[in-house]
C-alpha cells in the first residue's frame, strides 16, 4: 500500500514539474512572441527572433536556413548581406529540407551526423544536440530555424515537440505579415523593373536635400539621364531587351555612384541621380565619368554585346530653385548635349 502511495505521490510530482517546466516555456514564447510583434521588418524580426530565442533558452547556437530561392532572397543580397546574415543564416536545399520536415514537424536528434551537412562550421564541434524548426509563408516550406546545444539529452527524438510546433506558426505568421508590409512599401517607392526608387521617392527624398541645404548652407546638385537611341533598341531588338537595357543601365549608375548619393527612375528612360554636399563642378565631372563608362562598357546581350550610351546634364541647387527648376535646368542641359552627340 505504502509503495503503491509513493509511487502516485511520484508520478504527481513528476506531472507537476511538467506542467512547471511547460509554464516556463510557455512564458518564454510570449516574450518572444511580444518582442517579435513590434519588429517593424523582415530583416529586424529575423534579428531579433534569433538573438531572443538564443538567450531565453539558453543555446550553444542558433542559425536561420533557407532555400535557395528565397521569397526572403532580396533581403540577403547586395548591401542587405551584412555581417550578421554571414554569421547567422545558411542556405539548405529544399529536397533535405523537406527530408527533415517531412509532415511539418520538427525534427529533433541527438545524432549529429543527421545535421552535420547544415551545420554552421563554427557550432560542429559545440553541437551535441539540435532541433529544426520548420519555417512556412502562405503554405509554402522555405527555412528552418536550427537550434544547437552541447548537452546530447537537450533534444532527442523522444521528446515532444508541440511548444516548437507553436513557436514556428508564430514566426511564420509574424514574418508573413512584415513581409506583406514591406512589399506593400516597397510597390509603392521602388521601381519593380530596375529595382531603383521610384519618382515618388525622388521628390522626397530631392525635397529633403533643399530644406538641408537651406538649413545648413551645404551645396547640393542633380543629374538627369536618359538613354541614347532607346526607341531604336525597342524597335530593333524588341521590348525584352529594352527592359534589359533599363535594367543594366540603373544596376551600374548605382554601382558608380558614391554610397550617399541616390538614384531614381523618373521616367520611361530617364533617371535622376542626386548627389548630396556636391557643387556643380563635382556634378559636371561626375556627369563626364558615367558617359565615358558606358562608352566603354557594351551590355552583355545574347553572347555578344550592345553598345548603350547615356546623355547626362547637370544642375547645382543655389537654395532658391525648386525642384522642378532644379530638375529642367538638368533636363535641357541633357538635350543640348544629346542634339550635340547625334550625328
Amino acid at each position: 500500500m505504502s509503495n503503491t502511495v509513493a509511487e502516485l505521490e511520484q508520478k504527481l510530482s513528476n506531472v507537476l514539474a511538467i506542467s512547471r517546466a511547460n509554464e516556463v516555456i510557455a512564458q518564454k514564447l510570449f516574450e518572444i512572441e511580444t518582442q517579435i510583434l513590434s519588429c517593424k521588418s523582415s530583416q529586424e524580426l529575423l534579428q531579433q527572433l534569433l538573438m531572443t530565442i538564443k538567450e531565453k533558452f539558453d543555446l550553444t547556437g542558433i542559425c536561420l536556413l533557407l532555400v535557395d530561392p528565397t521569397p526572403i532572397k532580396y533581403l540577403l543580397s547586395g548591401n542587405m548581406q551584412t555581417s550578421w546574415h554571414r554569421a547567422n543564416c545558411r542556405t539548405i536545399a529544399i529536397e533535405q529540407l523537406q527530408i527533415y520536415h517531412a509532415e511539418r514537424k520538427p525534427f529533433l536528434t541527438n545524432n549529429i551526423n543527421e545535421v552535420a551537412s547544415v551545420l554552421p562550421q563554427n557550432l560542429i564541434k559545440k553541437t551535441q544536440s539540435a532541433a529544426l524548426t520548420p519555417l512556412t509563408l502562405e503554405g509554402e516550406l522555405f527555412g528552418s530555424l536550427l537550434f544547437t546545444d552541447d548537452n546530447k539529452n537537450r533534444f532527442h527524438p523522444e521528446l515532444g515537440t508541440l511548444h516548437l510546433e507553436q513557436l514556428a506558426v508564430k514566426i511564420s505568421l509574424c514574418l508573413s505579415n512584415a513581409m506583406i508590409r514591406e512589399q506593400l512599401e516597397y510597390m509603392a517607392h521602388y521601381d519593380r523593373l530596375t529595382g531603383v526608387a521610384n519618382r515618388r521617392l525622388m521628390e522626397v527624398s530631392i525635397n529633403e536635400e533643399l530644406i538641408r541645404q537651406k538649413r545648413y548652407k551645404v551645396p547640393f546638385s542633380v543629374l538627369f539621364i536618359d538613354c541614347n537611341k532607346f526607341k531604336q533598341i525597342n524597335d530593333t531588338y524588341g521590348h525584352d531587351c529594352g527592359d534589359k537595357v533599363l535594367t543594366y543601365v540603373a544596376t551600374q549608375l548605382q554601382e558608380l555612384i558614391r554610397e550617399n548619393d541616390k538614384c531614381f527612375r523618373y521616367a520611361g528612360d530617364e533617371f535622376v541621380i542626386t548627389l548630396a554636399s556636391q557643387t556643380y563642378q563635382e556634378a559636371e565631372r561626375a556627369c563626364q565619368r558615367l558617359t565615358k563608362f558606358f562608352q566603354h562598357n557594351p551590355m552583355p546581350y545574347e553572347g555578344s554585346y550592345l553598345p548603350v550610351t547615356i546623355s547626362c546634364g547637370a544642375a547645382a541647387s543655389d537654395g532658391k530653385k525648386t525642384m522642378d527648376e532644379l530638375l529642367k535646368e538638368a533636363d535641357e542641359q541633357l538635350y543640348e548635349r544629346k542634339k550635340l552627340a547625334t550625328p
